[in-house]
């Protein structure tokens, strides 16, 4: 059987007799020589067969692309001027001695070579030709390094690896659940779990003091670029530590996966309230990476009678807040036009501005239709806060806190990008002193992260002013993107019950549905808490990716479909009579 694989050939084999098996990535005839580029998971060997080896060359001149073969041959010296620096084995070439072939391919749906530009259906519905491209198989081989890393930090530190149920019941934890109808339980339903979390907590309970778990998890919500139905997440919960204690061994971990598998020293992960995130950058995942910061304006603009601003200005719910682009002077009317059509996209009705020509010559420096509606005064007043320089253009969102917030804030990263910006490579981060509780339009509570987070109060504290308490909640930060979040959680019943009443959970709908952690939380729960990092998320930043479909084998289209097995599909009418399940189709 095989003796290497063709990505590990080195000058160190020179000599040796091996045997290879693997896909031909590409056959070339050379004036009676034929040069087959034979390619396995580590990568790819090129191996010549000569004519004067009538039988191999015979067959070496029969293969096509992606047959699989076996070779055996001598391992040398490529010769001189044929070198491929760009080739891990291009110092080297086989010699083909014995060539079969273990079975013949089709002509593929689609080119293997890198530079190919293949529609992501074709991809995904061909996904096992697509996984062959070394792109896709050195992707996947990092991710599996990566978990490996993760097992062994947190086996070193004496977590556990322990397997929690994937049938259980639905939970409140912000998304749809993935519904299972039960066989032996007449209208019953399991739900594919969100998340380990009231597992992981009684097995604090239990005595276990620390647990981890590469856990696959199920949402059914509308998919982005960075969401999958089913993703991966790295889970872990330890007993008897504070929220400092658990962001270190968290951050340690990252930082080492960093170091070791890519080389990048992250350094020291600088923390962030919430409510200071959500002032200077409008969200409460900051990229850092970019220079620019929302100023806060309201007060300038009370009192002028433009009531676009004046509105916003003077209501408590409302917020004006300005984006100062250093050098955007030079965006054009229709570029202008785009990111209005952007804010857009999060509820903003406008996007004013003002462009900074001269600010030696006041107002008449100052090109925008808004200026006459501000006054010189006014106009000037805001060049000043947001310190704008000649060729600076300000951005202003007028609106609710939420809109201005989202899309101020996603306005800043789009031009941050498109305006190349970014001051640094990677930016770490800890958001800490989250809201325990987020309000809805009908003016009830939602908790912001989950309702099994710890508040930074007492229950009596908490119960007299939920809108202001604060939860024991941190997530971790990169580059914008949340690689992932936990807290604290609550460990006394009288607590727990406290959250669930302020959330319109009354003590009926509690027992039926959370008895079993109210019950465990009686017979001595330890303090403890945790965190989640999204996996799949982590693995698309350390890879450069724009899209988390491509670091997982097999994914699901934006549409939650498989193209690959047709999934979801029809059942017989016959599992459905079993399952006690009858369709009824939407009109």
């Amino acid at each position: 059987m095989r003796s290497h694989y063709c990505g590990d050939l080195r000058k160190e084999q020179i000599g040796e007799e091996i045997t290879l098996m693997g896909w031909v990535h590409r056959r070339r005839d050379h004036g009676g020589v034929i040069f087959l580029d034979v390619r396995d998971r580590q990568g790819i060997a090129q191996v010549v067969f000569d004519p004067e080896r009538e039988e191999s060359f015979a067959v070496a001149n029969s293969v096509r692309s992606e047959y699989v073969i076996e070779i055996k041959g001598l391992v040398r010296h490529r010769p001189e001027g044929t070198v491929n620096s760009d080739m891990p084995t291009g110092d080297i070439e086989v010699v083909g001695l014995e060539l079969t072939i273990l079975n013949k391919a089709e002509t593929p749906p689609f080119p293997l070579d890198d530079h190919q530009k293949v529609g992501e259906d074709v991809r995904l519905r061909n996904r096992f030709i697509d996984l062959r491209r070394p792109e896709m198989q050195e992707k996947l081989r990092f991710r599996s390094k990566v978990t490996s890393e993760i097992r062994s930090y947190l086996d070193g530190n004496g977590f556990l690896d322990i397997e929690t149920p994937i049938l259980t019941r639905a939970t409140p934890e912000g998304a749809r659940d993935y519904l299972v109808p039960s066989r032996t339980h007449e209208g019953s339903f399991f739900a594919l779990p969100q998340s380990p979390q009231l597992f992981k907590q009684l097995l604090m309970v239990s005595g276990f003091d620390r647990y981890y778990q590469v856990a696959k998890c199920f949402r059914d919500e509308d998919l982005r670029a960075d969401r999958q139905p089913e993703f991966t997440q790295i889970d872990i919960e330890t007993s008897f530590m504070n929220e400092v204690e658990i962001m270190d061994i968290a951050e340690t971990m990252i930082r080492k996966l960093f170091s070791e598998l890519m080389g990048v020293e992250l350094g020291k992960f600088p923390q962030m309230p919430y409510s200071e995130a959500m002032k200077r950058f409008g969200s409460d995942k900051p990229d850092l990476r970019i220079p620019m910061e929302l100023v806060d304006v309201a007060d300038l603009l009370a009192n002028i009678e433009f009531k676009v601003f004046a509105g916003p200005a003077n209501d408590p719910k409302g917020r004006v807040a300005a984006l100062n682009v250093p050098g955007g002077a030079s965006l054009t009317r229709k570029q202008i036009d785009e990111y209005t059509k952007f804010v857009g996209i999060y509820g903003a009705k406008g996007l004013a501005y003002i462009k900074v020509n001269d600010v030696a010559k006041g107002a008449e420096g100052l090109q925008s239709p808004i200026v006459k509606f501000l006054g010189e005064e006014v106009a000037m007043q805001i060049v000043a806060r947001l310190e704008a320089k000649d060729g600076d253009l300000i951005f202003f969102g007028a609106d609710s806190e939420k809109i201005v917030s989202e899309a101020i804030g996603a306005l800043r990263i789009k031009v941050g990008q498109d305006l190349n910006m970014l001051v640094c490579e990677w930016a770490p981060l800890w958001v800490v002193d989250f809201p325990m509780f987020e309000a809805n339009s009908d003016g009830s509570l939602s908790a912001l992260h989950h309702p099994f987070t710890a508040p930074s109060c007492t229950p009596e504290e908490l119960e007299s002013d939920p809108t202001t308490a604060l939860s024991r909640a941190y997530d971790m930060v990169l580059n914008g993107t949340e690689l992932g979040g936990g807290s604290i959680r609550i460990h006394a019943q009288d607590m727990q019950r406290s959250v669930f009443r302020i959330l319109g959970i009354g003590d009926e709908e509690a027992e039926e549905k959370f008895g079993f952690l109210l019950n465990a939380l009686k017979y001595g729960a330890p303090p403890h808490g945790g965190l989640a990092f999204g996996l799949d998320r982590l693995i698309m930043l350390m890879t450069g990716t724009d899209s988390i479909r491509e670091v997982i084998a097999f994914p699901k289209t934006q549409s939650a479909a498989c193209l690959l097995t047709n999934a979801p599909g029809e059942v017989s009418a016959a599992q459905l009579r079993e399952l006690n399940i009858k369709l009824r189709r939407t009109p």
